[in-house]
């Protein structure tokens, strides 16, 4: 798996529990520089670093490229979600709602999550998913990572932030892409 971020890790390997097979994570190769994530798309990138990885591990390898799409913003910060201004999530928050101020709410948004899986030469797998949501008016709740805190679910009349593990990963883009990734690798 594509991946050293702890809170992404730990969310697909519960969705992948059960299932006849080992995953290693980047944590265990550090010395694999990361690619330039130069894609247009979530899927492109998602594509580009499973191929990048499986040509230097020799195995195949599944990577996810995911980020917040927000409508007022034409769909920024996107693919650009990691590398959005701000050197802290609070930081990239507080610059979310100065671009967000002129623009009338709801601030409709959804996540997005592409992954691939990839033996190096040829993609073996692909899919997308998304959550639906909200920019709520100010972050809340303490569970969760990245733009969780600020991204309201109506249905759950809370934030990401605020809901449990469980609760997200019934529903989250990456809980949803990776159990289409757990249907297919169990068929």
């Amino acid at each position: 798996m594509a991946s050293t971020n702890p809170g992404k890790i730990r969310e697909i390997l519960q969705v992948l529990e059960g299932l006849p097979l080992t995953v290693e994570t980047l944590a265990g190769r550090p010395s694999i520089p990361e690619p330039e994530e130069s894609g247009l798309t979530f899927a492109a990138n998602a594509e580009l670093k499973a191929a990048y990885y499986a040509l230097r591990v020799s195995m195949p390898v599944v990577a996810e490229d995911s980020g917040l799409a927000i409508d007022a913003l034409g769909g920024r910060p996107g693919v650009l979600s990691a590398r959005y201004p701000g050197e802290t999530y609070e930081e990239k928050f507080a610059n979310l709602y100065r671009e967000l101020a002129p623009h009338p709410r709801p601030w409709t948004a959804r996540f997005v999550c592409s992954l691939a899986l990839s033996d190096a030469d040829r993609v073996l797998f692909s899919c997308e998913a998304t959550v639906e949501g909200e920019i709520a008016p100010a972050p809340r709740g303490a569970h969760g990572f990245g733009y969780d805190p600020i991204f309201f679910y109506p249905p759950y009349g809370k934030t990401l932030g605020e809901a449990t593990d469980d609760e997200k990963l019934v529903i989250s883009h990456r809980g949803k892409a990776f159990r289409h990734l757990r249907d297919w690798l169990a068929s």
